[in-house]
C-alpha cells in the first residue's frame, strides 16, 4: 500500500482548525496536458463507454470546482461501471468540496466498504465525519488508519483534535508528545487546540 504520507505531503500546508484533505485529493489526478475540458468532452463524446475518459474529465471539472458537472460524470461513469473504484472517492471528494459532509461520508463508506483495511479510506471517512462534529466516529476512523499505518501523522494529529473535542486530553495530549518527534508543525499546530480544549466532564 501506499505510505499515507507520501499522498498527503503535498497537501501539508493547507491545515486550518483540522487535517481535511479528502477534498482535494483528486485534483492532482489530471495529468495537466489533459485539463482542456472541450478536449475530453470531445474524448468522451466519441468514446461513450470509455470510463477512463470520464475520470479524466471529471476531474478537470472538479479542479475548476465545476463540481455540478463533476458529479454527473462520475456518476454516468458508475452507471458503466459499478466496480470503478476511483468514482467513489472523487464523488466523495465532490461533495466535501461542496461542503455536503453527510454526502461525502456516505460515498467515503462506499468507498472503504470495498477495501475495509485502507488507512487512507478510513481517513476520508474520519475526516467527513470531523466535518460533522461527529467527533467519536471520526476518532474512531483515524484510529483504524492509525492501526493499518501507525507513521500516519496526519490521521494522529485529527485524532489528536477528536480527542480534544470530546475531553479525552491526556491521549490528546500524549498524541502531541509523539508528534514532537515525527512532524514539528503538526504538533505546534496541535498545541493551540490543547491550550484552548475542554475537560471532559
Amino acid at each position: 500500500m501506499t505510505h499515507p504520507n507520501n499522498r498527503y505531503a503535498s497537501y501539508s500546508k493547507a491545515i486550518l482548525s483540522i487535517l481535511c484533505l479528502a477534498g482535494v485529493l483528486m485534483l492532482g489526478a489530471c495529468n495537466p496536458k489533459n485539463n482542456n475540458i472541450s478536449e475530453l468532452q470531445q474524448e468522451v463524446w466519441k468514446n461513450p463507454e470509455d470510463t477512463a475518459a470520464m475520470l479524466r474529465l471529471g476531474n478537470a471539472y472538479a479542479q475548476q470546482s465545476r463540481y455540478d458537472e463533476a458529479e454527473e460524470t462520475y456518476k454516468n461513469a458508475l452507471a458503466l461501471d459499478p466496480e470503478l473504484d476511483a468514482a467513489y472517492h472523487s464523488l466523495g471528494a465532490v461533495y466535501f468540496n461542496r461542503q455536503d459532509y453527510p454526502q461525502a461520508r456516505d460515498w467515503f463508506s462506499r468507498h472503504l466498504a470495498r477495501s475495509p483495511k485502507d488507512s487512507l479510506r478510513l481517513y476520508d471517512l474520519g475526516n467527513a465525519l470531523m466535518q460533522m462534529k461527529e467527533y467519536s466516529k471520526a476518532a474512531d476512523a483515524y484510529s483504524a488508519a492509525i492501526d493499518n499505518s501507525h507513521s500516519f501523522t496526519e490521521a494522529h494529529y485529527n485524532l489528536a483534535v477528536c480527542f480534544v473535542n470530546t475531553g479525552r486530553m491526556d491521549e490528546a495530549r500524549q498524541i502531541y508528545n509523539w508528534l514532537l518527534d515525527k512532524n514539528n508543525y503538526l504538533a505546534v499546530s496541535l498545541q493551540n487546540h490543547l491550550q484552548g480544549g475542554k475537560q471532559a466532564d
